[in-house]
């Protein structure tokens, strides 16, 4: 058996925020018998027990959202113990949470402390351009609510990064926000791009170019390179130096073949992917379904194989190797399915062609100091 991830949706897209950008609020129509989602025990039981079975490297649990802090303490309480229960000598298991920070209060990040789960939370940068997306369903700014849980957090000493979603709110503020944050002392970033489309394949107002999304990133390493490398971890930057040091994938996007994780609905359905979380592609449910099966489950290999159908210029172009043709989302645009051509596209080939060099004197230079511990920060 091939190694996988989960990427758990505990209470599907149930969030206590109403983000302008989230793709997954809609998934709600999904399962429109109740309002309100939760995993049971039942299925929560299951999930934990026969993925504990497979053989992996590493037990990797996401537990993600819409927001999943909303189960509760009571929750992750379970989480864990199950996880005591059904592992076995040797297995090594990984939790990660990826969460909207507001809902996190002392006693959930003392257990998430005790159990070395590590935390992403969502932060767009200062007040008023992470206002300007991220609100509560009141119409409430989160910024305030989101560094408080932030705080919590750095007060139990629970390991966490930043994810920043560059939009219209940030993109043209790269460095504004990557001073923020090594400001407030938060080292370990994320840099997600902001690409969303409407139902006819348009970008959404909110969404970013490709030449922005280069100008942002080669903004960002001016930054960070050369006085930053050693104390803070882009995961952007992070990635390109595994590929390039180690050959290996870090990152899903940087992939030749999607069947990389399953995504974990609530109810226990699987999907091959969070944003491709749709009927079409449910792939089955844990309850009744083997890891194996969904394995070998023709929808999903048909899925993970799509990747590699990129534009026919891909397979000249001397960025590939390094993007893998990007994330199939960004292909799914009006007029361009056929082509595969990334909607980034632009932007990538500006970043790589920009640091490319520099990115293999890093590779070089890890590769020197390899035998000296805690030197490179790294991110998993």
């Amino acid at each position: 058996m091939r190694p996988f991830s989960l990427l758990i949706k505990p209470a599907s897209a149930d969030c206590n925020l109403r983000c302008d950008y989230c793709f997954y609020l809609e998934k709600c129509r999904l399962y429109p018998q109740s309002s309100r989602h939760r995993m049971s025990e039942e299925v929560l039981s299951r999930l934990v027990r026969s993925y504990l079975d497979t053989e992996q490297p590493v037990h990797t649990f996401a537990w993600q959202g819409g927001e999943p802090t909303l189960m509760g303490l009571e929750f992750f309480r379970r989480v864990t113990d199950l996880q005591a229960e059904h592992g076995r000598a040797g297995t090594a298991v990984a939790n990660g949470l990826q969460t909207n920070a507001t809902l996190i209060d002392d006693a959930l990040a003392e257990h998430l402390a005790q159990y070395r789960f590590l935390v992403g939370c969502s932060l767009d940068g200062p007040a008023r351009m992470h206002n300007r997306y991220r609100r509560a369903l009141s119409g409430k700014p989160s910024h305030a609510d989101v560094l408080r849980g932030i705080r919590t957090l750095q007060r139990h000493q629970v390991e966490f990064n930043i994810l920043v979603l560059v939009s219209r709110a940030n993109v043209r503020h790269a460095r504004e926000v990557y001073r923020y944050l090594t400001d407030q002392g938060f080292l370990f970033h994320q840099y997600i791009p902001c690409v969303e489309f409407n139902e006819q394949g348009e970008p959404e107002p909110i969404s970013i170019t490709g030449d922005e999304w280069g100008a942002f990133l080669c903004a960002i390493f001016k930054e960070w390179y050369p006085d930053d490398i050693y104390t803070v971890s882009v995961r952007n930057f992070d990635a390109l130096l595994n590929r390039l040091v180690d050959g290996t994938v870090v990152v899903c996007t940087m992939g030749d073949n999607c069947c990389q994780y399953f995504v974990v609905e609530h109810n226990g359905d699987i999907y091959p992917c969070d944003f491709f979380v749709d009927e079409d592609l449910k792939l089955g449910n844990i309850m009744n379904a083997s890891w194996e099966d969904l394995l070998a489950c023709r929808t999903y290999c048909d899925f993970g194989a799509r990747k590699r159908k990129w534009h026919a210029a891909c397979s000249t172009c001397d960025c590939l190797d390094l993007c893998s043709g990007d994330c199939l989302k960004h292909r799914m645009y009006a007029g361009n399915p056929p082509q595969n051509r990334s909607r980034l596209c632009s932007g990538i080939k500006q970043f790589i062609g920009h640091t490319r060099t520099h990115f293999e004197a890093l590779a070089q230079q890890v590769r020197r100091e390899r035998s000296a511990q805690g030197q490179w920060p790294v991110q998993t």
